[in-house]
């Protein structure tokens, strides 16, 4: 399609194509340094994901272009984005700005519609967006799974190396790396299909490093990844527990690996690499990401906000985080006492803490856990008040770390919060009227109570609602019961 259908712009419509000044937010947004020769289907590729594009003029002689948003909130989101990851087409960074018109004047606005439609219709075949899509372009039901190629593998590409890279657009779930058609390859699981679109967006034919290893980026055709192993060839970054023994690359997951053609890239998105001979000495100088964007490390400190500063306290934090894994420290802040920073000893149990805490209610608050910042929980300095001393606690030597013995069985036992409680350790001398009055005393509605038929040392607890178990595990969990020996209490995925 040409421009000419378009628009027949030539600098006499009043576009000021040197705008440079910063603007106000604007509907329409100003492109520079666009590729030779570019198609309108690259420069709609960068806007799609975002929303609908009501206009669009390319000023090919000058590299530049406009588009117009269909709503202010759609540039915006695009602007932010943007600013914070660069957009590249063929490899050449493209310089987007808000643009001092408020709207686009062309010549046939039927002619443009037409255009635009047409062009939005290549593509939804092209799987940049699809009938069915929301607001941001992204299309409902779309997979969260992305598939990778790495092309001209000069160096090798990690496991880790993809998920530093991909973490920068979103929460990476679970990786699967494998060899097909003697290409590395791999599936990369994304917490939401907006995530995945954008990282689509802004990776597709992007060196990883310097004249090499260059990614090429499709939608999967499985919605969802089922990995069996921890190891460097796949991982779940949601369970800790997973076992790492050898596996064959296609028994990483338990659904058969669609097949791909030529095909599964358009031509439009087609990038070429550099060549590795035109980095001399690369050989003996370690690899450097060449990514246009600085990935952040992934810590295993969580930030918690919206705690209820009367009731929250570092040992209350350090049992309920420690049913997801082996809590290192604790700080509760001194100047904001509704937020709290949680050190576990892995990013990996930080991430199964955030996916399963996330939400749920706690001491009458409906708490929100994120990764924090900070790579490690500060201690107090000796100068420090007594005050900023009890709100930071260190657990890295408590006996009571549910992981930390290679193989323990609560590996297999870690599930999200609910209001029947497994309880274990119950001494023989205790009865089932001993455990609900227990509870009962201390504030908790027990709804049904059995012991396991074969194993009378442990029991399912029912109570009220999740938030009252939640209340009873912190309180609960390693309470003394005869002679030396405390109750276990971690939540159950059974009911009564």
């Amino acid at each position: 399609m040409s421009t000419s259908n378009l628009s027949t712009v030539d600098g006499t419509d009043g576009l000021c194509v040197s705008e440079r000044a910063p603007c106000v937010p604007s509907r329409v947004l100003h492109l520079r340094q666009l590729p030779f020769n570019i198609t309108e289907q690259e420069v709609l590729a960068l806007a799609l994901p975002f929303g609908r594009v009501s206009k669009l003029i390319t000023l090919k002689a000058k590299n530049q272009g406009f588009l117009e948003m269909a709503s202010e909130e759609a540039a915006v989101t695009m602007m932010n984005y943007y600013t914070s990851a660069p957009p590249t087409i063929r490899n050449q960074p493209v310089f987007i700005q808000y643009s001092n018109h408020r709207e686009l004047k062309t010549d046939n606005l039927t002619n443009q519609r037409a255009a635009l439609q047409a062009i939005s219709t290549a593509a939804m075949h092209s799987g940049t967006m699809a009938p069915g899509s929301d607001g941001r372009g992204v299309v409902h039901g779309q997979s969260p799974v992305l598939r990778i190629i790495v092309e001209n593998l000069f160096y090798p590409v990690t496991l880790e190396v993809l998920q530093q890279i991909f973490s920068k657009f979103g929460s990476v779930l679970k990786i699967i790396t494998f060899t097909r058609n003697n290409q590395f390859q791999a599936l990369l699981q994304f917490s939401d299909a907006v995530h995945a679109q954008h990282a689509k967006a802004s990776l597709d034919g992007q060196n990883i490093y310097n004249g090499c290893c260059t990614l090429r980026i499709d939608f999967s055709k499985l919605s969802a990844l089922n990995v069996k192993y921890n190891n460097d060839k796949s991982r779940d970054f949601t369970r800790s527990d997973l076992p790492t023994g050898e596996l064959d690359p296609t028994a990483a997951f338990s659904v058969a690996l669609p097949t791909y053609g030529a095909s599964a890239f358009p031509p439009t998105f087609q990038h070429t690499g550099l060549s590795v001979a035109a980095v001399p000495g690369s050989l003996m100088s370690p690899p450097r990401v060449s990514l246009q964007m600085a990935p952040p490390a992934i810590h295993s400190v969580l930030l918690v906000s919206n705690l209820n500063p009367e009731s929250v306290s570092p040992q209350c934090l350090f049992i309920l985080f420690g049913v997801y894994g082996d809590v290192q420290r604790v700080k509760i802040l001194f100047n904001k006492k509704e937020n709290a920073l949680v050190q576990m000893s892995d990013a990996t149990q930080a991430q199964l803490a955030m996916s399963h805490l996330n939400g749920q209610r706690l001491h009458g608050n409906v708490i929100r856990v994120m990764l924090s910042k900070h790579p490690v929980v500060q201690l107090p300095r000796g100068g420090a008040g007594q005050e900023e001393q009890v709100l930071t606690r260190d657990f890295s030597g408590s006996a009571l770390h549910r992981f930390k013995k290679p193989g323990s069985k609560n590996f297999n036992n870690i599930f999200p919060p609910s209001a029947t409680l497994h309880l274990s350790n119950i001494p023989s001398s205790v009865s089932e009227e001993d455990l609900k009055d227990l509870f009962s005393s201390r504030g908790f509605t027990v709804k049904a109570f059995k012991f396991f038929q074969k194993d009378r040392k442990m029991a399912l607890m029912q109570l009220a609602s999740v938030e009252e178990a939640i209340e009873a595990l912190i309180v609960l969990h390693d309470h003394l019961l005869d002679h030396n020996q405390h109750l276990r209490v971690s939540f159950s995925k059974s009911t009564i």
